[in-house]
């Protein structure tokens, strides 16, 4: 009997937290579908629907409002942070892992001591560093600040690194194949999962970031801003009344494509983490 009470009580909390959180998610998703374009507070269902807010955000773009450019600028910034990134993590975490030199040991801890600070502690100093070579209000600076530190992040791919058995590398060694040959011939092809978790790791921190773009691209050019911080543009006071549904809108579109990646790439992300957590 207290056995089926405690278990009943665990579902209980468990399905209490399961509508707290999603409840937040079906609103958003409902205003997105309002024929109401500000806040509407007083129904969480809308008393009408419409496909007008994604009909304005898409093919009707004013000054506000810009969101295809702001998308593609989003994109282009996430990809090429993504792929300098995840070379920059597999290529450490393998030098880390399957290399033997001096200070190995030391540069591993003040790597992991970096990571221990809040990195907004920097974004003050990378800011000045930026504007100093002119890179501020560009694209490439934020790249650049999204990709220069991704190799201390490398302790996930490092344990997994770990975990693929030294007599490989030992006898590819003695076939004459260099570590350049090793790594991209022998390692990365049977390390498929870890290699995806680190894209996806690595694409989303510039997809979701908004407080070193909001510092980095700081204009005013709504063309050249990205996703979030146009969306964050439009709840301003003067305009939500007018923009709130299409930011809700936006907010849905903008978690369409990691949805898809992530339920398509699962099952290695899964295994990336697993696998990385074997060994320190």
């Amino acid at each position: 009997m207290k056995k089926t009470v405690n278990s009943i009580g665990r579902h209980l909390f468990l399905a209490f937290l399961v509508v707290f959180w999603l409840t937040p998610i079906a609103w958003l998703v409902l205003t997105s579908f309002s024929g109401y374009p500000g806040v509407n507070i007083s129904h969480f269902v809308p008393k009408s629907f419409s496909l007008d807010n994604y009909r304005l955000l898409l093919w009707n773009a004013d000054t506000v409002a810009q969101f295809p450019r702001w998308f593609l600028n989003t994109l282009i910034i996430a990809i090429c942070s993504c792929t300098i990134s995840s070379f920059y993590v597999l290529m450490v975490s393998y030098a880390m892992s399957c290399m033997r030199f001096k200070m190995r040991k030391p540069l591993m801890n003040i790597a992991v001591i970096l990571n221990l600070f809040p990195g907004i502690l920097a974004m003050i100093a990378v800011y000045f560093i930026l504007k100093s070579f002119n890179m501020t209000n560009s694209h490439i600076g934020l790249i650049l600040v999204y990709s220069g530190g991704a190799g201390l992040g490398y302790l996930i791919a490092k344990g997994f690194f770990d975990t693929i058995p030294v007599s490989l590398r030992e006898a590819a060694k003695l076939e004459g194949a260099s570590e350049q040959k090793i790594f991209t011939k022998i390692v990365l092809p049977i390390s498929k999962p870890i290699i995806v978790y680190t894209v996806i790791s690595s694409f989303l921190a510039p997809w979701m970031d908004f407080i070193l773009a909001k510092i980095i691209l700081n204009s005013g050019i709504s063309k050249d801003w990205t996703v979030a911080i146009g969306l964050y543009n439009m709840l301003d006071k003067s305009l939500i009344n007018n923009y709130f549904s299409r930011f809700c809108a936006g907010g849905v579109l903008v978690s369409i494509p990691i949805s898809i990646l992530f339920i398509i790439m699962q099952r290695f992300y899964v295994e990336g983490i697993t696998g990385g957590s074997v060994k320190g």
